[in-house]
């Protein structure tokens, strides 16, 4: 009829049609989730993102690794809730969508002020309203965690018996959390790659999995696939093998996994780095160090920067002589590195020792002319260290 507009919709519209509706279908099948803020104690907002379950559920807390945000735990907590598990993420004071001072753009004593004395309480808040949503059961929560998440995972659990599951990717823990996780029965499920950019993890992954004595403990160790979360696009079946462990662990036996029967063997090396961590462990290895170099001059046993990672946990802990006992067999395994005489001489200032310390940061700086093994940079640093030290002795270098 003259005066009327044919609607003319394209072939190729109508075929998209019901392939429109079956997104819209899926997405409104997604769980629910809300963005929030949260305040920290010193007034601090801290961004979260809340995935609720339909029906009343277990909780996790997700924190994320320190080269990322929270963002990255999204599809996995989006699996969780259609699971049945309520899930909290959190970007932390100084990351993604929080406020605070941005933690890269930090000097590193203010880093460590702020893991140290601020992350706890901001962590402790996020639980805190994890555990106050309806539907979560407040008494059966899991932690979950990716680099530095590993060890605010395992402190969050040192503070709250709540907690009844751990998941660990890619990351270490401190002195405390390793003698926590020796006593624990916590249920744990680990995973690590390979290829992960920082390479001591690989090892320190394996030692946390070494002295966690849940048999129900897991495992999941794969030759690529980069670092804490980054696995995930990688490995897609790495977030359903951890939906199925939260399920297991805080839905059907609450607290508990089966036996695991595939243990992976763990390299003596984890063993004899757990060794150093104990009370006169150092001295039982040295022994050990001083007879394999009968067979093997350049036998070593152990790695520099993990065990060196070590002997720091234990100056912090205030375990001066421990510490000063782990930073010399380091020095006795590798007698060339100039980091080794810069850490040991660390060790030895904080033990009271001072002409010791003014030896061994005298030591680093000499092997500094010949170290062709340390990038420019680390170089740079270990000469700073040594020579305030040695100023810091009234023994500057000229």
């Amino acid at each position: 009829m003259a005066g009327q507009r044919r609607l003319f919709v394209p072939v190729a519209a109508l075929l998209f049609i019901p392939c429109w509706l079956s997104v819209v279908a899926s997405a409104q099948l997604l769980p629910a989730s809300r963005v929030l803020d949260l305040s920290a104690s010193d007034g601090t907002k801290l961004k979260a993102t809340y995935f609720g379950a339909a029906t009343p559920g277990p909780g996790v807390l997700l924190l994320h690794q320190c080269n990322r945000q929270r963002k990255v735990w999204d599809g996995l907590a989006q699996q969780l809730a259609a699971a049945g598990i309520n899930v909290l993420t959190l970007d932390y004071r100084g990351f993604g969508e929080s406020g605070g001072d941005r933690f890269d753009k930090l000097p590193q004593e203010a880093v460590t002020k702020v893991i140290a004395e601020k992350w706890p309480g901001d962590i402790d808040e996020a639980f805190r309203y994890l555990v106050s949503q309806p539907g979560v059961k407040h008494d059966v929560i899991g932690v979950g965690g990716a680099s530095c998440g590993v060890n605010n995972s395992i402190q969050t659990a040192r503070r709250h018996p709540e907690v009844k599951s751990l998941v660990l990717l890619s990351g270490s823990t401190d002195l405390s959390g390793r003698q926590f996780l020796r006593s624990s029965k916590l249920p744990v499920l680990l995973s690590v790659a390979d290829d992960d950019e920082f390479p001591p993890t690989v090892q320190v992954i394996e030692w946390i999995f070494s002295i966690t004595p849940n048999p129900g403990k897991r495992l999941l160790h794969y030759t690529n696939g980069g670092h804490g979360a980054d696995m995930f696009p990688v490995h897609p079946e790495l977030p359903t093998n951890i939906v199925e462990w939260y399920t297991t662990t805080l839905i059907k036996t609450p607290g508990s996994a089966p036996t695991s029967t595939d243990a992976p063997a763990i390299p003596r090396e984890i063993h004899t780095l757990d060794l150093i961590d104990q009370p006169g462990g150092a001295a039982k290895v040295a022994q050990m160090l001083e007879g394999a170099r009968q067979h093997d001059p350049r036998a070593t046993l152990f790695s520099e920067p993990v065990v060196n990672f070590v002997g720091y946990e234990h100056l912090q802990s205030g375990d001066t002589k421990g510490a000063v006992e782990i930073l010399k067999l380091n020095a006795v395994a590798y007698p060339d590195s100039p980091n080794v005489y810069d850490s040991l001489s660390d060790a030895y200032l904080a033990n009271g020792q001072k002409d010791s310390a003014r030896e061994n940061a005298k030591k680093a700086l000499e092997h500094l002319a010949s170290d062709t093994t340390d990038p420019k940079e680390r170089r740079e640093g270990i000469r700073a260290s040594a020579e305030q030290k040695l100023k810091q002795l009234g023994d500057a270098p000229r």
